[in-house]
């Protein structure tokens, strides 16, 4: 038993090519993780450089000694909000910078680009803030006190107190990313699928079973035999 096939219509846009057994494949290559690998790596390597320039700018907390305690020498000084303003904004800056080199080292971007700048961007953060620590001042301000001198004002230790400071390079660098791909990266042509067919109506030529055959003379019936 046979189906009944329709007959496309000249409506119908033309039939999909089929797909190939390579295009569903994953998009994701080895050559895009070691590219990942790499922004990671050298953005966590930056996070040193933003540690030596908070260390560098930042203003410091004064305190002074009366040899029995330590006070500080302006308790109205905005020396610790600054120090926290000094990190956000270098930290901006950098993630800035980190941004836009990735973009142009890799302009097709990807998932493991954007991942390996945002693991790397947070290790810079937590790297450069403990190297800035580390870097500063020491924190044992009784010694330090004791050091300086009765009535001696001495620079306190380098503190972080905004710690959500730390999210400024990620979320800067990631951000910018992904803004820079979508508007600049080249994107591949989509097919048209309305390619090669046209809108005008062209009637379909009849199955053949139902072509019209040209009459033929079979000559009188009997019932239509002539008379003498």
């Amino acid at each position: 038993m046979t189906e009944a096939v329709t007959p496309q219509s000249s409506f119908d846009p033309p039939p999909s090519p089929p797909e190939k057994p390579g295009d569903s494949a994953a998009a994701i290559t080895p050559a895009d993780i070691r590219d990942g690998a790499v922004v990671a790596l050298v953005v966590g390597v930056a996070g040193l450089l933003l540690g030596v320039l908070w260390m560098w700018l930042a203003p410091r907390v004064q305190y002074v000694s009366n040899g029995e305690a330590v006070f500080l020498r302006n308790s109205e000084s905005e020396a610790r909000i600054a120090a926290d303003g000094t990190f956000f904004l270098l930290s901006v800056g950098l993630g800035v910078l980190s941004a836009v080199g990735t973009f142009l080292w890799r302009r097709a971007g990807g998932v493991p680009l954007v991942i390996g700048l945002a693991v790397g961007s947070c290790f810079a953060a937590l790297a450069g803030w403990r190297f800035g620590l580390w870097l500063g001042s020491s924190a044992d301000v009784a010694a330090a006190a004791a050091k300086a001198g009765k009535g001696v004002p001495f620079d306190g230790p380098l503190e972080l107190l905004a710690h959500g400071a730390l999210l400024a390079w990620p979320m800067t660098a990631v951000l910018l990313h992904l803004g820079f791909t979508a508007l600049w990266t080249p994107r591949d042509p989509e097919p048209d699928p309305l390619a090669g067919w046209s809108g005008y109506y062209q009637p379909a030529p009849p199955p053949p079973a139902e072509r019209s055959l040209p009459p033929t003379d079979t000559g009188p019936t009997a019932s239509e035999a002539p008379r003498a």
